[in-house]
Parts: structure tokens; sequence; C-alpha cells
């Protein structure tokens, strides 16, 4: 099956190493990256951190609701997570690439989705392509403020 892919990107202007840790951490800090009303329920049924960790979510586009199970795996442990979602065969990447020597970073989020055939997979395609990048620069933007909010805690407790 032919599949299509919905990708965005954005300068978050936090430690690179803090960022990916935020994505990777199912427990403490990818829930705080998600924007409601979009993503619910977030829930670890196994791990919790990188590579191995299984979750269930659900995520609201489009006036319905559809529940997730995806498995992470890290291909580039540090830099590339991924989620992969069955069987809807949706598969997410997360990458996070330092910037200014890592004081910074350059996160990208790509989802590689099924293409459906027919009408309605035509008009489901247009109206994702549409959606997801939106939601993906409200998450991308909580990222930041997490983010930036955790290495100021971070400095203060070492000043």
């Amino acid at each position: 099956m032919k599949s299509y892919q919905v990708t965005e990107s954005a300068l978050v202007k936090a430690p690179a190493e803090l960022v990916y840790d935020i994505i990777a951490d199912y427990h403490n800090g990818h829930p705080y990256i998600l924007p409601k009303p979009y993503f619910l329920n977030l829930e670890v049924e196994q791990g919790g951190v990188g590579e191995g960790t299984i979750i269930r979510f659900q995520m609201r586009v489009l006036g319905k609701t559809e529940t997730f199970r995806a498995t992470v795996t890290e291909p580039e442990p540090g830099r590339v997570l991924v989620e992969s979602n069955q069987p809807q065969g949706s598969v997410t990447t997360f990458t996070v690439d330092p910037v200014e020597g890592g004081q910074y970073a350059q996160v990208t989020f790509a989802t590689e989705l099924p293409n459906r055939g027919g009408l309605s997979g035509l008009l489901e395609r247009f109206l994702i392509t549409l959606m997801l990048p939106r939601i993906y620069k409200k998450e991308l933007a909580q990222l930041e403020a997490v983010a930036q909010e955790r290495a100021r805690a971070s400095q203060s407790q070492k000043g």
C-alpha cells in the first residue's frame, strides 16, 4: 500500500539533549507536550522511556476520536525516536538535531500514513495534510515551553 508523509519542523530554543529526553520520556515528558484537545489519555503499557516503550493514546481529529497503540524504537538513541502504530500502520518519527553545539535543537516530527483508496481516502489525505501540521506546530511550541522551563529549573538548582 502506498503512503504519504506529513512533516513539521521548528527550532527549539532549549538544549538538544533535554529536548530529546522530554520526547523520549512517556511518564514525565511526552505527556506535557501533547496539545489538547487533539491528544487524550496517554497510557504507558510497558517501559516508559525510549526503546521498548509501548503506549496507548487517543487522538481527536476531524471530529472523531481514534485509539492508537504504538511501540517505540530508537534507531539513533539521543537523536531519532520512532512510534509505530499498529494496526493503523502509521509511523511517527521524532528527530532532534543539535544546533549551535547542542545549545538549541532543530526538531522534526514526520508521520507516514497509509494512503487509503477511493474518494474517502483522497478526502482523508487532504484533511489530514491540513490538520496535522497545525497540531504539530502546537506540539512543538509546547515542547519548547516545557524544555525552557526545565532548563531554567535546572540552572536555578545549580546556582
